[in-house]
C-alpha cells in the first residue's frame, strides 16, 4: 500500500473508494538511475508507471536506445504525477522507449490490476481506451474547474427569472407608468387577446414626449409583440449571447405557450463574477470612436476570465463572435453616413464569419454595395474603417483581404461574378479566396445585398461534382502530424491550423456548400450535416470535439505568448509548443489528430481525390 499516491488526479479520481483501495493495495514502487531504461520498444510492459519524483523521456522506438536522454530524439517528458505506459499495456507491447532523464521514482500499477479496474469502471476504461469524446466529457465533468464551469453554465431557471408585470388591454399609459413605479419594474407586458407585447420605460417616454400621445391612451397600442423568447432549460450563458446579438436588455422566458417571466441583462451580468462582461454595455453606449476603442480593449480580459472559469470553448467563441460583431457593427454606424447604410452591406469572412475567432487575429472583411450606387468617397471611408479597426487591436490581413483594398469592395453583381469566377478556377489563390468568401456573414448595413450575391453563387455550383472535388482537395494539402503508429510526429512546435483545424473546417465547409447549408459556423454546419444524414452522428461528434480541443489548446498558447510579449501581440498564433503540453493535453491532441486523419480519408473517398 502506498501513502504517497495522489488519487485526486484523473483518471484515478474516477474510481470508487473500493476500487481505489484495490489500486492502492497493488501499487509497487520502482527506482531508476539517470539513463536507465524503464520500458523498451517491443517489450511487454509490466504495467502503468506514475511518476512520483524525477523525469522520464519518451523516444521513437525505431531508434536505438541512446543513453544520452537529452538528445533531440526525446519528444515527450513525464514528471509531476504524469503517467505513461497505458497505451503500451493495452496494445500488448511498447512501440517507444521510456528512459529516466534523471534519478526517478515511479509508482507501478500492475497490468493485471489495471485490467481489473478497466473491467469494473466504464469511465476509467473510456479514459484509458483513448475515446476522445468520452475523455473530453470526463475531463469536463471531473476536472479541476468543474464547480466554476457549472456556475458559468447555469440554466435560466436557476433563480434569475423575474415575475413579469402584466397589464390587460385597455390599461392607460398613465396607469401602466404608475404600476411600474410601484413595482420598481422597468418594463411591462401588455396582454392583448392571447398575445403579450413588451413596453419599456423608453417606449413610454417616446410615446408621450416624442409622439405626443395622451396619457389616457391604451398602453397595449404601443407594445412590441415581436418578443425575443427563450426556454427555462436553456443556458443562462446563451441568454447573454442572445441579448448581445439582438442588442436588447431582456428576454421573455416561455415554456411552450406558457409565459414564465423575464430575464434582465442586469441579472445575467450580476450572475457572472467577472465584471469584464460589462463590455457589452460599454459597446452599446459608445457614442464616439474613442468610446468604442476603450470598450474593445477589454476583450482580452474577457477571454481570460471565461477560459479560467472552465467555460466550454464553443460558448466562449459564440459570445466573443457576438461581441466582435457588435464592435464592428457599431464602428460601421459611426463611420458610414446614415443615408448610405441601406445601400451597402459590410461582411466579415474567414474565422470571423464563422464565429470561430477568439483572440483578435487578421481582419477578413469586405463591402457589397447596391448596383449603380454613386459614392465617390467609398474607398477613402473604407481605408479609414480599416485603420480604425487596426487601432482597436484587429491586425491587418497579410493577404490584404480588407475593405481598404478595392478588390474587396464590390457591387452586388460584381461580387456574385467574382464568386463564380473563383469557382471555375482551380489554382490555390482562387480556392483560398473562395474559401474565405463562402464563410462570409453580413454584420452591418443591408443584409439583402449579401444574400442576393450568395444565392446566385449557390445556384451556379449546384451539382457540380468537378468543382467540389477540386475545392475539397485543399483539405488534404497539409500532412497530419502523426507517425505510422499513430503518435505525434513533431517534437518541438506544431502548426495546429495546418495539422488539425484547417482540414476539419475546410472539409466541413465543402460538405455544407454542397448541400446548400447557409450556416457558416463549423459546429453548426456539422450539426446540420448530421441532421440531413450526410454525416453519421458519432462522426460529427468526434469532429466537433477535435476542433474544440485544437482551438482550446491554441488559445492557451496564444494567451501565454501575449502575456510574455512586450507589445501584447502574438507573432505565431497557430504555433503549439509540444513541450508545454501536459500528459493529458498530449493524449487528447494525439486522439484528435487521429480523427482528422480518418476524416481526410473520408473526404478523399467522397470527392474522388487521388493521391
Amino acid at each position: 500500500m502506498s501513502e504517497s499516491f495522489n488519487m485526486d488526479n484523473l483518471p484515478f479520481s474516477l474510481l470508487t473508494a473500493k476500487e481505489q483501495e484495490l489500486l492502492n493495495n497493488n501499487l509497487d514502487i520502482a527506482y531508476f538511475q539517470k539513463g536507465e531504461t524503464i520500458i523498451s520498444a517491443g517489450e511487454v510492459p509490466e504495467g502503468v508507471f506514475i511518476v512520483l519524483k524525477g523525469k522520464v523521456g519518451e523516444s521513437d522506438g525505431s531508434e536505438a536506445i541512446d543513453q544520452d536522454v537529452s538528445a533531440a530524439n526525446v519528444f515527450v517528458h513525464y514528471q509531476d504525477e504524469d503517467y505513461f505506459g497505458g497505451w503500451s499495456v493495452l496494445n500488448g507491447r511498447a512501440i517507444h522507449n521510456f528512459i529516466a532523464v534523471e534519478e526517478t521514482i515511479c509508482h507501478v500499477l500492475p497490468t493485471r490490476t489495471l485490467m481489473e479496474l478497466i473491467a469494473s469502471n466504464a469511465l476509467f476504461a473510456d479514459y484509458f481506451q483513448q475515446n476522445l469524446t468520452a475523455k473530453r466529457e470526463i475531463v469536463a465533468q471531473h476536472g479541476q474547474n468543474q464547480d466554476m464551469a457549472e456556475f458559468m453554465l447555469a440554466r435560466i431557471e436557476d433563480g434569475t427569472i423575474r415575475e413579469p408585470l402584466i397589464v390587460l388591454e385597455g390599461t392607460s399609459i398613465a396607469e401602466a407608468t404608475r404600476m411600474m413605479r410601484e413595482m420598481k419594474a422597468d418594463c411591462v407586458l401588455a396582454k392583448k387577446g392571447n398575445r403579450y407585447g413588451m413596453v419599456t420605460g423608453t417606449d413610454l417616454l417616446d410615446a408621450v414626449i416624442i409622439n405626443g400621445l395622451p396619457l389616457e391612451s391604451d398602453v397595449s397600442e404601443i407594445a412590441s409583440y415581436r418578443l425575443i423568447t427563450t426556454d427555462p432549460q436553456d443556458y443562462l450563458f446563451n441568454a447573454l449571447i442572445m441579448m448581445t446579438q439582438q442588442q436588447i436588455e431582456r428576454v421573455v422566458v416561455m415554456r411552450g405557450t406558457e409565459l414564465l417571466g423575464i430575464v434582465e441583462l442586469t441579472d445575467v451580468l450580476s450572475h457572472f463574477s467577472s465584471h469584464s462582461h460589462v463590455i457589452g454595455l460599454r459597446v452599446e453606449r459608445a457614442q464616439t470612436v474613442e468610446d468604442l476603442r476603450e470598450a474593445s480593449r477589454g476583450l482580452t480580459d474577457l477571454i481570460k476570465a471565461l477560459i479560467s472559469t472552465g467555460v466550454k470553448i464553443r460558448f466562449t467563441m459564440e459570445l466573443l463572435a457576438a461581441m466582435n460583431g457588435r464592435i464592428i457593427s457599431k464602428l460601421f454606424d459611426l463611420v458610414i453616413p446614415n443615408d448610405l447604410r441601406p445601400h451597402v452591406c459590410l461582411i466579415v469572412m474567414g474565422s470571423e464569419g464563422r464565429g470561430e475567432q477568439i483572440m483578435k487575429t487578421d481582419q477578413d472583411n469586405g463591402l457589397i454595395f447596391r448596383d449603380g450606387l454613386e459614392w465617390p468617397e467609398k474607398h477613402a471611408v473604407m481605408r479609414k474603417f480599416s485603420e480604425t479597426l487596426i487601432s482597436f487591436g484587429f491586425p491587418p490581413c497579410p493577404g490584404n483581404i480588407m475593405v481598404s483594398n478595392p478588390e474587396w469592395v464590390n457591387s452586388t453583381s460584381d461580387w456574385a461574378n467574382k464568386l463564380n469566377d473563383w469557382s471555375q478556377k482551380f489554382d490555390g489563390e482562387s480556392v483560398m479566396k473562395l474559401a474565405i468568401a463562402v464563410d462570409g456573414k453580413p454584420v452591418a448595413g443591408n443584409a439583402a445585398l449579401f444574400k442576393v450575391a450568395r444565392n446566385a453563387f449557390l445556384r451556379s455550383v449546384r451539382n457540380n461534382d468537378i468543382f467540389f472535388s477540386h475545392f475539397a482537395k485543399a483539405s488534404l494539402n497539409f500532412d497530419t502530424p502523426l507517425t505510422f503508429f499513430g503518435n505525434l510526429k513533431e517534437k518541438g512546435v506544431l502548426d495546429i491550423k495546418k495539422g488539425g483545424i484547417f482540414p476539419i473546417v475546410h472539409g466541413v465547409r465543402t460538405m455544407a456548400l454542397e448541400h446548400r447549408i447557409l450556416e457558416t459556423n463549423t459546429f453548426k454546419r456539422i450539426e446540420a450535416l448530421v441532421e440531413m444524414e450526410q454525416m453519421r452522428k458519432n462522426h460529427g461528434e468526434n469532429l466537433a470535439e477535435a476542433l474544440s480541443l485544437f482551438v482550446q489548446i491554441r488559445l492557451k498558447h496564444q494567451i501565454q505568448r501575449v502575456e510574455e510579449s512586450q507589445d501584447g501581440r502574438d507573432p505565431t498564433p497557430n504555433a503549439i509548443d509540444l513541450q508545454r503540453l501536459n500528459k493529458l493535453e498530449r493524449d487528447l491532441l494525439r486522439d484528435a489528430l487521429r480523427i482528422v486523419k480518418d476524416f481526410k480519408k473520408h473526404l478523399a473517398s467522397r470527392y474522388h481525390i487521388g493521391s
